[in-house]
This record gives structure tokens, sequence and C-alpha cells, in this order.
């Protein structure tokens, strides 16, 4: 549950992410911040990727930037441990994955017990799990003949993808889609529910709804 003083002071949201990836999440978080999708701000973007364009990205939006390489971190636990201490360093509340590829152990968790959020590309727990990220989610939809996909908002546990569901949305699957044209739309949809996930759970107290909160089905 929150405090009274976080009922009413800003959001602090970190962002941690470990691939190549353009970083589109996490500029959709800093942008709901300033436009008023969400009261808060993100203080600090982490990477444990060498020459990770989204903390270019970042630093063009004079968002605070951190490198923590993994490669210097051999033990995964002590990896875990100095992403923990430079997120609390930088006074986080609400940890958002944006591509962080990584399983992070029950040492991290224990530091932000609740307080760690992803988002995926489909509609857990169909198509999730270790070895289901990107593009590679997108094949598997379409090789698996479904009709539907989406995007899904999770807090993160002890497995990949396989927290409580906070949020959905629904995109359809068409005949003649690609895994490009179905990665397009379902982005679209990370970018709406994200922020709407965020600001829903804090509002709640940090508790998880009975039944993942859907939001509107993308039609075709």
């Amino acid at each position: 549950m929150r405090t009274a003083a976080e009922v009413h002071r800003p959001l602090r949201l970190g962002v941690l992410l470990s691939g190549k990836g353009r970083g589109s999440n996490m500029a959709n978080l800093v942008a709901a911040t300033r436009d008023g999708r969400l009261h808060g701000n993100v203080v600090l973007v982490v990477s444990t990727a060498r020459g990770a364009p989204a903390l270019e990205r970042a630093a063009a939006l004079d968002v605070p930037t951190r490198l923590i390489p993994a490669d210097e971190y051999p033990d995964p636990l002590a990896l875990d441990r100095a992403l923990a201490d430079a997120l609390a360093e930088a006074g986080v509340d609400l940890v958002c994955l944006c591509g962080y590829m990584r399983l992070l152990g029950p040492e991290f968790l224990a530091r932000f017990p609740d307080r760690v959020l992803n988002v995926h590309p489909s509609l857990l727990p169909r198509f999730g799990g270790k070895g289901f990220y990107g593009r590679r989610v997108h094949e598997a939809v379409i090789a698996a003949g479904a009709r539907e996909s989406g995007a899904s908002v999770h807090l993160v546990d002890g497995e990949y993808d396989h927290g409580p569901v906070l949020m959905q949305e629904i995109v359809p699957v068409r005949p003649d889609d690609t895994p490009d044209t179905l990665a397009e739309r379902v982005l679209a949809a990370e970018h709406r529910i994200y922020p709407e996930a965020i600001r829903r759970y804090v509002a709640s107290g940090y508790q998880v709804p009975p039944q993942p909160w859907i939001a509107r089905t993308v039609e075709r």
C-alpha cells in the first residue's frame, strides 16, 4: 500500500533495459510523464548493454542514464545487486522493464516488492516464457494460426513472463500479417497500455486486480 506521502508526490519511475532496441517504450513512458498521462517522472534509465541506443535516446530526452555492463558481472546476483543499488539510490518507486531480457533474481525483487512491471507483446500466458521476445513472439503467433494477439502488462516474478497480468489490449491478427506488420500494431498497443496500467496500479495502492484490466480492442 502507498503511504499518505506517496499518494500526493510525483511517482519516481526507473526504467531497466538490456537489449539493442530503439527504446520506444522507454520514450513513451517519458512522454507520458510529460503530457499528463502519468503523474511522475522517469528519474533513471539503466542498461546492461554497451552501446544501447535507448541510453542515447534517454539522454537526448534529458533523462539521467546509467550503464551497468553485464559483462563486468559474471555473477547474476552481483549484477542484480548493482542494478538494485542504482535504482534505490535514484529513489525509484516503481521499476519498469522495457526490453530487459535477463531474469531478475529474488534479491532484486525483494528490494522492490510488487514494484517491478514488464510489458510483453502477446496475450499472456500465451506466447510467453523463456525465448519468447521481440520478433520471435510474432512469428510464433502467426505460425500458430492465432486470430488474436496483443500486449500485456504484468508484475515481474521469478519466472519469465509469469507474474500476475494487470492489463491487456487485444489486437486482431490479419490474414495477410507478417511478423513486422503485426509487431507494429502490437507495439502501438504496448504504448497505450503501459502508462495506463502503471497509473491504475499506483492509484489502486499497488493492488493486483482480480481480473486483468482490458483496454479497447483494435479493430481490423
